[in-house]
């Protein structure tokens, strides 16, 4: 059996995607798509602009037969540990092969790339001070960009798997901020910012009537909080926050004192030293009180989450039911302890952005089972 796995965060779900949908199949001729998506928050530390469950169903609705979540734990990670634990999943699930997007869409470069002794999570630094490797500086020197840097850790991550890579082109720039009116296709980046000014995206994504009904979450509705907490907490409790070290605990205490808002905030806070991304994911671990104690006493992923799935991805779930290595939880509760803990937190802390019928409404979703997508005959 041919089985299809895509590594996703859907923020928001739109008419590249549609394509990454279709290539894979069209690519792997599979028998069954499956992808690991990013729950309320992204790997680059952001609450998503619409909630896991809209996403989702849009992924349903558009080729994707089974959605599992990929814990929160990993996905406010760095593109190592982001990449590691979302291919662990896929390798659990019985996935055979992956497709990705890249920029170069060059698979044997970015899998020369993955043969060498870097550290994923320092290419662009390590490269552009010309630390060695002359054939990987000669392919990304000036591109660096971040779908070949995620590409190049799920090849290093698939290496001790059976599972086969496969590269489709990204038809537009990652960071693109602005939408083409000659082009149904956008990035997400894009998109997102188009919400946010109240311009019409219908053309882009098929979540354009979601994202025009729903209320856009971003970082701003954070802001409060966050300055409130990095005023308030002493700096000892702000240290043992995950990912919140090398004096990053100092450095944010101090440069809140000169905000006015986030962006503001997030300005004056970049520096060489310290990336927006990385940033951005001590401050989301900062939001839901992620400790770096907790992250080191995790048990490693043995238990996916179901976040929904068709007919035909339920019933590829039933062979996992009496399997020792692999647990399926398609509800709330069969999801370890640890971790259930901690996705409670998060989801808590995102709907903390909605009003309050719509908080209530969400935090109770996160306990309830899959969503189940039937096609409408």
């Amino acid at each position: 059996m041919k089985i299809t796995g895509l590594i996703t965060e859907y923020n928001p779900f739109h008419n590249g995607h549609l394509h990454h949908i279709q290539k894979a199949r069209e690519t792997t001729q599979c028998d069954l798509l499956i992808c690991v998506m990013s729950g309320h928050f992204v790997q680059r530390g952001e609450p998503t602009i619409l909630n896991k469950w809209q996403r989702t169903q849009a992924a349903l609705e558009h080729g994707v037969d089974l959605v599992l979540e990929l814990p929160y734990p990993y996905v406010v990670q760095s593109a190592k540990h982001f990449a590691n634990a979302a291919v662990r999943i896929l390798e659990l699930i019985g996935c055979t092969d992956i497709v990705f997007g890249s920029e170069s869409n060059d698979l044997e470069s970015l899998q020369l790339m993955a043969e060498l002794p870097i550290n994923v999570d320092g290419l662009k630094e390590h490269l552009s001070q010309g630390m060695g490797y002359p054939k990987a500086y000669g392919m990304v020197h000036g591109s660096y960009h971040p779908n070949d840097i995620l590409a190049i850790a799920y090849l290093k991550a698939i290496q001790n798997t059976s599972i086969q890579a496969h590269t489709i082109a990204r038809t537009n720039h990652y960071h693109d901020e602005t939408i083409n009116s000659d082009s149904d296709i956008a990035s997400a980046t894009a998109i997102r910012k188009a919400v946010r000014l109240h311009q019409d995206v219908s053309n882009t994504t098929p979540m354009a009537e979601a994202l025009k009904q729903a209320k856009p979450i971003s970082w701003e509705n954070y802001f409060t909080y966050i300055q409130t907490l990095l005023i308030s907490l002493d700096k000892q409790d702000l240290s043992e926050i995950f990912l919140m070290d090398e004096g990053l605990e100092n450095h944010l205490s101090k440069q809140i004192k000169f905000a006015s808002d986030f962006e503001s905030f997030m300005l004056t806070s970049i520096s060489k030293r310290y990336t927006r991304a990385r940033i951005q994911r001590a401050l989301t671990h900062l939001l839901t009180h992620t400790k770096r104690s907790e992250i080191k006493k995790l048990v490693p992923i043995n238990t996916l989450r179901v976040l929904g799935f068709n007919e035909k991805g339920q019933d590829y779930l039933k062979r996992f039911r009496d399997h020792e290595q692999v647990h399926i939880a398609s509800r709330f509760n069969q999801v370890p302890l640890s971790y259930r803990i901690i996705e409670m937190r998060a989801t808590t802390v995102y709907a903390h952005a909605l009003a309050a019928e719509e908080r209530l409404k969400l935090i109770q979703r996160e306990i309830e089972g899959p969503i189940l997508y039937k096609k409408s005959t």
